[in-house]
């Protein structure tokens, strides 16, 4: 009985630990954005984003998240900040980022876009249609390759 206790005991000193460096050193916030460097996401709904896109002509970029999900989290402190995909993402989308278990929109989202894992990372116009879909980490040279993907005149 004594063994059960302590290893429960342990269990959640474990499980709290990590809980805790989670949420600090590999946050997945909107306010990773460091100043003036990598993407810019943009902190409005999904309806204003599709009007800004007509507006605009832009697409609209969004990543999809989840908080515990640990590629995502890698993509928010590395390739997201990178300075070079911040200059084509910032300069050619409307970009957002939701958390499909938390944020307004991530159910719609989550079902609209058939997602099914973490991250997923979607170009939509603004009507909603899907125009292309991603699943999985992507690098800074896997990022800018969407971006020619879907706007050719982004390496122009």
């Amino acid at each position: 009985m004594k063994n059960r206790i302590l290893g429960i005991g342990l269990i959640t000193i474990v499980l709290g630990c990590l809980s805790f460096i989670g949420r600090n050193e590999f946050s997945h916030s909107k306010s990773d954005q460091k100043e003036g460097k990598g993407i810019i996401f943009q902190t409005m709904s999904l309806e204003e984003a599709k009007l800004l896109s007509k507006k605009t002509g832009k697409l609209i970029f969004i990543d999809i998240y989840a908080s515990w999900c640990g590629p995502c989290k890698m993509m928010a402190k590395g390739p997201f900040q990178d300075e070079k995909v911040g200059s084509v993402y910032n300069s050619s989308f409307i970009n957002l980022k939701i958390d499909a278990e938390k944020d307004a929109d991530g159910e719609f989202v989550s079902r609209a876009y058939a997602v099914s894992a973490y991250p997923t990372t979607v170009f939509i116009d603004g009507d909603g249609k899907l125009i292309k879909k991603f699943v999985g980490y992507r690098s800074e040279d896997n990022l800018l390759g969407m971006a020619e993907m879907v706007n050719p005149t982004v390496g122009d």
